[in-house]
């Protein structure tokens, strides 16, 4: 697999999004999904998982905390940081988050939609003291469980779009939308032509109607 960045820049990118998580819940009283969400939200997600080298390891974890704060909020002080001297749960859940991503390819917006941040720290407990390969088969376990419905299926309801009105609108034939929504087909393994139209019609990205965007 091609990962987005390279292994030398892991150890910072985990010691940063270690810190992002540790700052706004223990520092700054946030709920840990709240700031999995705003660090979604703001872009810096995408950043990160870019190989962004400024967010991986330009920025400490606070300085990133606090730029996503600020892009999401309008006018939120923030406190100083308190560095305590024994590493928090909510550290340990940030520092695992980022190796898996690493090792995994996959979006942080597709791993917490399958494994939430409160999840990921609730593993603290067995895991942390563990060799991180545990941790990472776990994850990949969970984020290879069907959850459900198919990411086309859910942006074309969220967009209030009929199976009918999305081919009418994409040129892409009803009975293969509801294929790709069942599952008989593979959306991944569809032409991107295909995903192309599907997108441009729902607005949103290829990649987001993917069920594993790293195929």
């Amino acid at each position: 697999m091609t990962r987005a960045y390279n292994e030398l820049y892991l150890s910072d990118a985990k010691d940063n999004l270690a810190d992002y998580f540790d700052y706004l819940v223990n520092d700054c009283g946030f709920d840990i999904d709240w700031a999995a969400m705003l660090f979604e939200v703001s872009g810096y997600a995408y950043m990160f998982e870019s190989g962004n080298p400024y967010v991986l390891s330009g920025m400490s974890g606070v300085e990133l905390a606090r730029e996503v704060v600020k892009k999401t909020y309008q006018g939120k002080e923030l406190p100083e940081p308190t560095y305590p001297e024994e590493l928090s749960p909510e550290y340990w859940a940030g520092w695992a988050l980022a190796e898996y991503q690493w090792y995994s390819g996959r979006r942080f917006k597709d791993i917490l939609e399958h494994v939430k941040m409160n999840e990921i720290l609730s593993m603290y407990k067995v895991y942390h003291e563990m060799d991180i390969t545990q941790f990472i088969d776990e994850m990949e376990r969970r984020c290879s469980q069907n959850n459900g419905e198919s990411r086309l299926k859910k942006l074309r309801e969220n967009r209030g779009l009929s199976q009918s009105q999305l081919a009418e609108r994409s040129g892409v034939g009803l009975r293969s939308i509801q294929m790709y929504e069942q599952r008989v087909n593979d959306i991944d393994k569809a032409q991107a032509q295909t995903i192309y139209k599907l997108s441009r019609a729902i607005g949103c990205r290829m990649e987001d109607l993917m069920e594993d965007p790293r195929a």
